[in-house]
C-alpha cells in the first residue's frame, strides 16, 4: 500500500523524516508536499498558472504549489499508485477550531478525503520558534495510522489531531474531541516601506481559545492527545426547513 506523506510546511520540515521512518514498514511512503512554507492557504489550487516538480530523492516530490495540489497530482498521475492513505503533517504549530478553515495541513487531508481516502491531519502545539523533537508524535501518528487502516474512516471524513509538546510520548491521555471556538484578535498593522508605500501585515496576539471542556484545545492543555473527527457535509440540516419557509419562490 502506498501511504502519501504530505505537508504545508514544505520539503525542508523536520517532522518528514521523522514521520517517514516511523511509517516505513507499513507500506511504501511517498512524499508530495510543498518546496516552501504554505502555511494557511486553505483549499487553494493552482490553477492561473503552470508549476514544477522536483524530485530529490526516490518517493519524494517538491512541487510549487499548494498542499491541496500535492495531493491532487499524487492522486492523478505523479504516482504510479493509487495511494490507500494520506497523512498530512506533522505540522509544526496548533491546527484547532476554527483555524482548520485556514490550514493548508488540513486541507491536505481534506482533498485526501474528497479522493475517498482515509486521512489524517496531525499537528504538534508548538510555537514555530520553540525547537521541538518530532520522534514522540510520529510514532504516536503510527498507532494512530494502524488503527485507522485496522477500523476505518467513514467516507467523506477525516481525523485532525493536535499534539501536546511532551517528553516522548508522555501524553496523559488520548482524547476524542469538538473543535474548539478561537477569540479572534487578528489586527490589520500598517507599515512603510523605504520609498514611503504603505504596506500591510495580518497579525496580532498569539491565539486565545474559549474554556470548553471536551474541546480540542482542552485537551491539549490537559496534556492529552486530541483527536477530532471531521466530516465534509457541510450542510445544516436543522436549518432547511427553516430556510424553506421564507417563501424565496418569485
Amino acid at each position: 500500500m502506498v501511504i502519501l506523506l504530505t505537508n504545508d510546511d514544505g520539503i525542508q520540515a523536520p517532522a518528514l523524516r521523522e514521520l517517514r521512518a516511523a511509517l516505513a514498514d507499513l507500506g511504501r511512503v511517498v512524499t508530495v508536499v510543498p518546496d516552501r512554507d504554505q502555511s494557511a492557504t486553505s483549499h487553494s489550487l493552482t490553477l492561473n498558472r503552470p508549476f514544477r516538480i522536483e524530485r530529490p530523492e526516490p518517493d519524494t516530490y517538491a512541487l510549487d504549489g499548494t498542499p491541496t495540489d500535492c495531493v491532487v497530482v499524487a492522486m492523478h498521475g505523479l504516482i504510479e499508485e493509487r495511494p490507500g492513505l494520506v497523512v498530512s503533517g506533522i505540522n509544526h504549530g496548533p491546527n484547532m477550531g476554527e483555524d482548520v478553515f485556514y490550514s493548508g495541513t488540513v486541507a491536505a487531508a481534506i482533498e485526501g478525503a474528497l479522493q475517498g481516502l482515509p486521512s489524517l491531519a496531525v499537528s504538534l502545539v508548538a510555537s514555530r520558534t520553540r525547537e521541538v523533537d518530532f520522534a514522540g508524535p510520529a510514532r504516536f501518528t503510527r498507532r494512530l495510522v494502524e488503527a485507522v487502516l485496522a477500523h476505518g474512516l467513514p467516507p467523506k471524513s477525516l481525523l485532525n489531531v493536535n499534539l501536546p509538546v511532551a517528553a516522548g510520548e508522555g501524553y496523559r491521555g488520548v482524547r476524542v474531541t469538538k473543535l474548539g471556538k478561537r477569540v479572534y484578535r487578528d489586527t490589520l498593522i500598517e507599515k512603510t516601506d523605504p520609498r514611503g508605500r504603505p504596506y500591510y501585515w495580518i497579525g496580532g496576539d498569539e491565539p486565545v481559545w474559549e474554556d470548553e471542556e471536551e474541546t480540542d484545545f482542552a485537551a491539549v492543555s490537559h496534556g492529552c492527545a486530541s483527536v477530532t473527527p471531521l466530516m465534509l457535509d457541510l450542510t445544516d440540516y436543522r436549518a432547511m426547513a427553516r430556510v424553506g419557509a421564507w417563501r424565496l419562490e418569485p
